[in-house]
């Protein structure tokens, strides 16, 4: 949020009705008119400025959204953005608190999914699989429940294919968490190898076996 102070206008316009007034009563024929016309008005606009301060007005800043510089992965990740913004419309449409909570969290799983791009652009393959074949059926899965929902009407074919979406939207979730931890599996990789060699630099410096631990009981004897 940035605070933006905004100025009262009534101290311009009591120091514009104080001239006026005091012109239209007195002459203004010398430098003393004058300079007192000045006094007047910087009086007025003072004890005004204290009197109506002015009010401080909060707005939401505009973050300019994020991009890697390659202009496939950042299409895509626009692409994400706005379905991303469709699941949460949808969501806040859904009046049934369960269905909400699962659109809810799909929708931030998939925000996670496009923002990985960011610092990982080699899981572009993967996204791309992702946002033409997973993503838009849940999309057409939120839209059709709220469809139903907002038909106002009741009946058992609305009923049962509601249930129906209710039970996918459970499948796309643990789908949805898989996809996302698969996105890993690299940097997992990697870290396995990081530590595999950490620990072979430690055993090849005698700090992880039992000859270790005897110099190190000697020692302190």
């Amino acid at each position: 949020m940035i605070e933006i102070k905004k100025k009262s206008v009534i101290p311009i316009y009591g120091t514009a009705a104080v001239w006026t007034l005091y012109c239209l009563i007195f002459p203004f024929n010398s430098v003393f008119s004058f300079v007192i016309l000045v006094s007047l008005g910087l009086i007025t606009f003072g004890v005004l400025t204290l009197l109506f301060p002015g009010k401080t007005v909060s707005i939401e800043a505009t973050e300019e959204p994020q991009r890697t510089g390659d202009e496939k992965i950042d299409t895509l990740i626009t692409e994400g953005e706005k379905s991303v913004t469709e699941m949460r419309g949808l969501r806040d449409s859904i009046p049934d608190e369960t269905v909400k909570q699962k659109a809810d969290e799909l929708a931030s799983i998939t925000d996670k999914i496009f923002k990985k791009l960011l610092v990982e652009p080699g899981v572009y393959t993967q996204v791309k699989r992702f946002a033409d074949f997973f993503l838009p059926t849940t999309v057409k899965l939120l839209n059709s429940y709220n469809n139903f929902n907002q038909s106002g009407v009741e009946g058992e074919n609305i009923t049962s294919t509601m249930e129906r979406i209710n039970t996918a939207l459970d499948t796309s979730l643990e789908s949805y968490r898989k996809f996302f931890d698969s996105l890993f599996e690299n940097q997992a990789l990697d870290i396995e190898t990081d530590i595999s060699v950490f620990d072979t630099m430690l055993k090849k410096e005698g700090l992880l076996d039992s000859d270790f631990e005897t110099k190190t009981s000697n020692t302190s004897q």
